[in-house]
């Protein structure tokens, strides 16, 4: 009897089990992640005749790409002197200078354009879709890997791969196996985790001979513990500078919009301001100061507050402040400011308290105390360097084909387009080269 039932159902029930694995389809290019860097690799080698498979974990391409840009979709940066690009990706940018002439930001305007995306240049050569909808840019991508018939699975996460003769032999996933001349590895970094940036591309990469820098949020809001800021939640101040200092003396600063959230602060200026900051946590312990009248000097600032003063005698300081101040902003300094009464009378506000109250609006004090974790990360850097990496062809020297793109490199670059550049232009030399 248990003969027959080993011949009538455990042989074919393995027979298929053993199919499912062994069960191999064969492509020239397996893209590994569905990111914009991904997109761009397997859209641009199926343009170039090859037979293109996408591998992609989420049920969708592009889910970082849909909400990039606060849904806007920060295309690049309309630099077009390559030097002056470059001179923002730091200590990378001697190894991107190749790349870059391959696929140049006026490359991605062409690839858009010509895709009926057309695109507008903003504040600080910001690029996005004229529609300002990250969507726009999704569906472009999703339609170039379509009309160049690349071949995707979705939600079908990679298990491992394999090496054979210093090669990438084989992508396993839960049921199959796939094989290919070459293989783009474009699994993003650790920033966004929700949308699949889980860093499993780092585990794989270290295990075929690479090193990886250990990922840390690259562009990220600041913590700060200071009972004001989480009052004024949700306030913006558009032109304000801010100055830091480590170790109590001063380091950097920079003027532009600031956001005060519930955690600390928040904006672009501060986002591009962290990696600094992160520098400076290192050495000590780090404060800042906003000087909420930066094209203006203490004196001026001091006729400003008397001249208000004198019109407004009779009414009680705290309002009389929102003149000049937007209205949670003054309740700050006033708070700080610690007068006996907060209730008192503008006309008897003292000299020395009129300069307490201009000190507060030129240097108003900020604790930092850290940068948000990599789960508030616009950016994260981490990965890969550029040392062990061909860029002329985005090719691993380590694994012969293996190429390697997008936010799995360790390139630190600010806000401002500077990364879905770098997808462009490292998805489409991979795509060429693969």
């Amino acid at each position: 009897m248990w003969k027959n039932i080993i011949n009538i159902v455990l042989i074919p029930l393995l027979g298929i089990l053993y199919f499912m694995k062994v069960h191999v389809e064969k492509y020239d290019v397996i893209v590994i992640g569905g990111g914009a860097a991904g997109m761009m690799a397997a859209g641009t080698a199926a343009k170039n005749g090859k037979s293109v498979l996408i591998l992609e974990k989420n049920a969708d391409f592009g889910e970082k790409l849909k909400i990039t840009g606060g849904g806007r979709c920060n295309i690049t940066n309309y630099e077009l002197n390559d030097k002056k690009l470059l001179g923002f990706y730091g200590d990378a940018a001697p190894f991107l200078y190749s790349p870059f002439s391959q696929f140049s930001v006026k490359d991605t305007f062409t690839f858009f354009e010509r895709r009926k995306l057309p695109l507008v240049t903003q504040a600080r050569n910001r690029v996005f879709p004229k529609t300002e909808k990250a969507f726009d840019v999704y569906r472009v991508m999703k339609e170039f890997a379509k009309h160049e018939n690349v071949t995707v699975k979705f939600q079908t996460p990679v298990k491992d791969l394999h090496m054979k003769s210093g090669k990438i032999h084989a992508v396993d996933t839960q049921k199959y196996r796939y094989h290919a001349e070459s293989v783009i590895l474009s699994t993003g970094g650790v920033s966004y985790p929700e949308t699949g940036s889980t860093g499993e591309g780092f585990k794989w990469i270290e295990r075929l001979g690479h090193s990886v820098h250990t990922p840390s949020p690259n562009i990220v809001p600041l913590r700060a513990s200071d009972p004001w800021i989480k009052e004024i939640s949700g306030t913006s101040l558009s032109f304000m500078k801010i100055t830091f200092f480590c170790n109590g003396e001063k380091s950097f600063s920079k003027t532009g919009k600031i956001l005060f959230t519930h955690f600390g602060l928040s904006s672009p200026l501060i986002l591009n301001s962290s990696k600094q900051v992160s520098d400076l946590i290192e050495k000590g312990p780090v404060t800042a100061e906003i000087d909420l009248f930066p094209d203006t000097d203490k004196g001026s600032v001091d006729k400003r507050i008397l001249k208000i003063f004198e019109q407004n005698k009779n009414k009680k300081m705290k309002n009389v402040l929102t003149e000049m101040l937007p209205k949670k902003i003054a309740e700050v300094i006033v708070d700080l400011a610690r007068f006996q009464d907060p209730e008192k009378k503008v006309n008897t506000v003292t000299a020395d308290e009129r300069k307490n109250l201009r000190e507060l609006m030129k240097h108003l004090p900020i604790r930092i105390d850290g940068l948000m974790g990599l789960d508030r990360a616009v950016i994260a850097d981490g990965g890969v360097p550029l040392s062990e990496i061909d860029t002329k062809t985005m090719e691993s020297k380590v694994v012969k084909n293996l190429y390697l793109v997008g936010d799995i490199l360790h390139v630190n670059r600010p806000s401002g387009g500077y990364s879905l550049q770098l997808c462009w232009t490292t998805g489409y030399v991979a795509g060429i080269s693969a």
